[in-house]
């Protein structure tokens, strides 16, 4: 009876650790590393690691790392400080760059392109949200500036990447939107107008170094106007963006 509560103990013991995170652990070398309320150094500091304690490295956020001391202290330190830091071994602390397999793995991603929107020059900023290892969920505001008119576009779009762990990687986009036209002529008054548009286009994304990517697509839009008179438009557009 007796070993069979101690067995049920250890399993339940084991259990619980099993559910627990673990982190890796560094050495503090020298005589002292900072503690910060936040990712950089306008933030206060809060609490001061002696050499010889260790921390648990909990995450990165660009050059900075979120650690926990024995003490239950939380903190963000310094890539400077944390490349003088040990390993267990006694080995000295690396810390490498985000690469190629740090851009399969993304969560967020934002960036800035530009182009031709039949014909006229376009600026687009967006944000997209990685769902799955494939398959992220996109936003955008664009701005056309035509010679007699200018338009502004809001998309939301799914994107589909079926080699996301490649260096250049094709992707394929449909979604729906909004257009708003704003006639620039001002000699007859026009009112603005608003449709629906939906696209459909292809693209490519090309991992460059750290967090950065260069992004290239082209889109055919599906404008539908209230009198029934549906427009397509051409969009080719380029720029850069990065994850995180």
């Amino acid at each position: 009876m007796r070993a069979g509560l101690c067995a049920l103990l250890l399993l339940v013991v084991t259990l619980v650790n099993a559910d627990e995170d673990v982190y890796p652990e560094v050495k503090v070398a020298d005589p002292y590393i900072e503690l910060h309320t936040g990712p950089g150094k306008g933030y206060p500091i809060v609490h001061v690691v002696d050499r010889g304690d260790f921390v648990e490295v909990i995450k990165r956020k660009t050059d900075w790392f979120k650690v926990r001391t024995a003490k239950g202290k939380i903190g963000w330190v310094s890539r400077m400080q944390m490349e003088k830091t040990l390993t267990p071994n006694g080995e000295v602390a690396e810390f490498v760059d985000a690469g190629l397999g740090d851009f399969s793995k993304r969560r967020w991603e934002m960036g800035l392109v530009g182009g031709t929107f039949n014909g006229a020059p376009v600026m687009t900023v967006y944000g997209a949200y990685a769902l799955g290892a494939n398959l992220s969920a996109e936003i955008s505001a664009s701005q056309v500036t035509g010679d007699f008119s200018s338009s502004d576009l809001v998309n939301f779009n799914l994107l589909s990447q079926p080699f996301s762990k490649w260096r250049y990687s094709p992707f394929f986009t449909l979604g729906l939107g909004q257009i708003t036209t704003s006639p620039s002529v001002t000699l007859i008054q026009v009112e603005d107008s608003q449709d629906l548009i939906a696209h459909m286009g292809i693209g490519i994304k090309m991992y460059l170094t750290r967090r950065f990517i260069f992004r290239a697509e082209y889109k055919n839009y599906v404008g539908f106007t209230s009198n029934d008179d549906n427009k397509e438009f051409e969009e080719w557009k380029a720029g850069f963006a990065f994850f995180f």
